[in-house]
């Protein structure tokens, strides 16, 4: 099982990281592109360097190589997660933009129907935003903001990311057992 993961410049490295880790953990190969924004916003919010991050891929590619594997619909994938998801990755999403590798992807991945999942993280949302996930989302990509749930009564941030990887992964029906699932009163 492959699956191809872009990390954006958003904030939320944190999330990208625990993703990937459990992807690890999980056996899943994944092809990983980091946007150069991404890798400012690392030295902001990672605690480890680049290079703890780049490791967890088993694939690396350069966000500039568009005659990557992942850049044509033949390389069959199970799909692909954009981890934080900017504002401006979004709308090359929305737009059918795909003029680098993450962009590119994400477009061979909604074209094959493949499950495309993005998960933007700054809030609020300005109106130019909420288009742009609603066209996402009618081009066929799931729109899986990073707003994590607390019926689950998280004890720590490993807790809050463990859900959020949870319900990334839902989509793709992988299991992690990292999060109490609802099961009502």
């Amino acid at each position: 099982m492959k699956l191809v993961v872009g990390v954006t410049g958003g904030s939320g490295a944190p999330y990208a990281l625990d993703l990937l880790r459990t992807l690890q953990s999980l056996g899943i190969h994944t092809h990983l592109v980091v946007s150069q924004g991404a890798k400012r916003v690392w030295e902001t919010e990672g605690k480890d360097p680049i290079e703890d991050l780049l490791s967890l891929g088993t694939e690396l590619h350069d966000d500039r190589n568009l005659a990557a594997s992942i850049a044509s619909g033949s390389y069959k994938t199970l799909g692909m997660v954009i981890v934080p998801c900017s504002s401006s990755t979004l709308a090359k999403v929305a737009l059918g933009l795909g003029d680098n590798l993450i962009a590119r992807a994400a477009h061979v991945t909604l074209k094959e129907r493949r499950k495309l999942v993005l998960v933007p993280r700054e809030a609020p949302y300005p109106r130019p935003m909420l288009e742009n996930m609603l066209k996402a989302h009618d081009a066929g990509a799931i729109v899986l903001p990073a707003s994590p749930g607390f019926y689950s009564t998280p004890e720590s941030v490993d807790d809050i990311l463990g859900f959020m990887t949870a319900r990334i992964l839902d989509q793709f029906d992988l299991e992690t057992g990292r999060m109490k699932r609802w099961t009502g009163k």
